[in-house]
């Protein structure tokens, strides 16, 4: 008979392999890879979910009467690896789930034992790292059954998201195919419904927004009568708006032509706590300020580093490090090749952690394991991890600040100065971005000769437009989604052509859907309905709820509003179906072309892009455009050639604009430049 060990993915497989199995024969069956024993224990792969549910009925909308089937019949991707479990399940005597170890794993897990090998009793792996201490530590101290709780949460999310995603998609779409015959898919689910009216309504603030005129106040000085600084100093009024015109004017006019005075000096340590641990959350916003990675390619990239070995399982929320990890052991095999952290070694590791935790997995830290060579963006992502491990065992930093006040006539103004005295954790960890302005020695007393005195005109600024990254953090704050669903709900609403832009701006169509659900059925926007479902299914994994329970509740409110749905279905489809048609015309469209018609996007059969004259053919005006990228409109316009500025976005390197016209002045330098390599 066979020990079946499963994991969920091939290299995973390979790895457990390598680490659990003594001797052991690589095997293929129906194309997979699988790992033999000669004493039966087998280890092999799923790819990911090989079940998904589907609708019994086939029912138009909605439809909570639901089975489990095999993804294949949709993926086809997956059969392979369902008829190797299918037929190694037949002689399995146990089965030990060896997924990740998170909601998906244990669904993943749950269905293969239940449906595959369902007389083989099971027991479960519970590990952070791929590395061969840990996976075979976690063999041999397997724990019978698999983890109830965490697949009861899981299948109730599969249930929920079914309820809420497939159904309200199926409704928008239909309500297009109602109004005009026509197929366009339109998506909405339990999370990416309130998400949408997070931007709708950050849109929202940004048009009612009216600007306040006020106005600044500050001085340049080079030098002062006893001392030149090598650097020109600059002093603000000490309120940093002033709202009438009149007492700006006023100020300004009683400080012209007059020199300034220092009358006070404050110097203050401020000590900089070293760091904590990244989880998930922190370790996408810090790669987006730092390498501009989106949530969800930090999220692909941590994940192949985890799969490699490198780094403890990325989808966590901790900010914790537990003893058990040897940090010192990992240090000593990290130095080998980042140098810096070596003076660890001679110091007591206590590291400053974070208020968070997760039950699951420990918080993202290097495993000291070797890398192959790695491409350039797991290189980074790498380097910031194994940096943010050391800086959390560092001392604290020390800060000067410098704040030196001057007066002209009875008018207070300040300069402030900031630099670091001592370093310490912040040697660990150059990517920390701190501003160091050294000011110059001199005292209370001395007068500063005022070079230039300066009124500025200003206005406030309307909120700031959500990045992908912030939307993250404000998704975590808002309880909506999951530390692994949130990346992949934002792509999701790029991908329904919902928003566009770094600064995520959303498109008619997407204010459209928000504006329909809001009207016929704003449960599905609803923040509150879709936390509270979250706490439901944190319930239901702590074994205080039942699954159904939650679906039950959640079938009840979800009818009426389909219902209602159904009323208005040719009314709502004609409504989204003008949004689609205006967005994609204005997501088209970049500019004035010089005849007056619209410069588009035109994509040919062959995927070949350019950007041609809307009154072709009586204007040819054609620009080709770049390759193997993603091409973002930026809205502005040369000043050389008054064609449209376009951003350029390109996997694993740096993004730059461009205008369109390849004979523009702007592009001499890049032509000297490519000629001259």
């Amino acid at each position: 008979m066979v020990h079946l060990v499963l994991a969920e993915k091939p290299m995973a497989a390979k790895k457990i392999a390598e680490s659990i199995l003594d001797e052991f024969k690589t095997k293929k069956k129906y194309s997979v890879n699988y790992y033999e024993s000669k004493d039966g224990l087998v280890v092999a792969p799923a790819a990911g979910h090989l079940f998904t549910l589907k609708d019994k009925t086939r029912k138009k909308y909605p439809n909570f009467d639901l089975e489990w089937q095999p993804s294949f019949k949709k993926n086809k991707f997956t059969k392979n690896f369902y008829q190797l479990l299918s037929y190694l399940g037949k002689f399995s005597e146990e089965v030990t789930i060896a997924t990740d170890l998170d909601i998906e794993g244990e669904v993943i897990g749950y269905n293969i034992w239940r449906f595959l090998c369902k007389e083989a009793k099971v027991s479960r792996m519970e590990f952070s790292t791929l590395t061969r201490e840990e996976l075979k530590k976690a063999f041999l101290k397997r724990k019978k059954g698999y983890n109830y709780g965490l697949a009861e949460s899981g299948l109730t999310r599969h249930y929920l998201d079914f309820f809420y995603g497939v159904n309200i998609t199926k409704a928008l779409t239909n309500s297009i195919k109602i109004a005009s015959g026509r197929y366009y898919l339109l998506s909405a689910g339990r999370v990416q419904g309130p998400t949408l009216a997070i931007l709708a309504e950050r849109e929202k603030e940004i048009e009612r927004f009216v600007p306040v005129p006020y106005w600044q106040l500050n001085f340049l000085t080079s030098k002062s009568e006893e001392h030149n600084f090598l650097e020109p100093l600059t002093f603000n009024y000490e309120l940093d708006k002033i709202w009438k015109k009149e007492e700006a004017e006023q100020i300004y006019k009683r400080c012209e032509n007059k020199n300034a005075v220092i009358t006070r000096i404050e110097k203050n340590k401020r000590i900089l706590k070293p760091p904590v641990p990244f989880n998930l959350t922190g370790l996408q916003l810090e790669a987006y300020k730092i390498f501009g990675f989106t949530p969800a390619r930090t999220q692909a990239i941590a994940q192949r580093l985890y799969i490699g070995g490198l780094i403890s399982y990325p989808r966590t929320s901790s900010q914790k490090l537990p003893k058990s990890i040897n940090y010192k052991k990992i240090i000593e095999k990290l130095v080998e090749k980042f140098e810096i952290g070596r003076e660890l070694l001679n110091k007591e590791l206590k590291p400053n952690e974070g208020k968070k935790t997760d039950p699951a997995h420990p918080a993202i830290h290097p495993t000291g394991e070797r890398s192959e060579k790695l491409k350039e963006d797991e290189e980074k992502l790498y380097s910031l991890i194994v940096h943010r491990f050391f800086s959390v065992f560092g001392e604290p930093a020390e800060r000067l600040s410098v704040k030196i006040f001057a007066n002209i006539e009875n008018y207070k103004f300040h300069c402030i100065g900031v630099k670091t005295i001592k370093k310490n954790w912040l040697k660990y960890y150059p990517f920390a971005r701190l501003g160091e302005v050294e000011l110059p020695d001199i005292k209370k007393g001395e007068i500063l000769i005022v070079d230039e005195l300066n009124l500025l005109d200003k206005e406030t600024q309307p909120p700031k437009r959500y990045t992908q990254a912030s939307l993250v953090r404000e998704l975590e704050k808002r309880n909506l989604g999951t530390k692994s669903t949130r990346a992949i709900i934002i792509q999701t609403l790029y991908d329904r052509n919902y928003c566009e832009g770094q600064q995520i701006k959303i498109t008619n169509l997407g204010r459209g859907v928000v504006e329909t659900l809001k009207k016929y059925a704003p449960e599905f926007l609803s923040e509150k309905l879709t936390a509270k479902f979250e706490h439901e299914m944190e319930l239901v994994e702590q074994n205080k709820k039942k699954r159904e329970e939650v679906l039950i509740e959640a079938k009840n409110l979800l009818k009426k509003t389909f219902e209602e749905l159904k009323k208005k279905e040719k009314e709502i489809g004609n409504s989204l179906l003008k949004l689609i048609e205006e967005t994609r015309e204005e997501q088209n469209t970049l500019g004035k072309c010089k005849c007056g018609g619209n410069l588009k996007f035109i994509q040919m059969h062959n995927g070949s892009r350019f950007v041609g004259c809307s009154n072709y053919p009586k204007c040819k005006n054609a620009y080709p455009l770049p390759k193997n990228c993603k091409i973002e409109k930026t809205g502005k316009i040369c000043e050389f050639c008054g064609t449209p500025i376009l951003k350029i976005i390109r996997k694993g390197r740096r993004s730059f604009n461009m205008c369109l016209d390849p004979n523009c002045k702007r592009k001499e330098k890049w032509v000297k430049e490519k000629n001259n390599n």
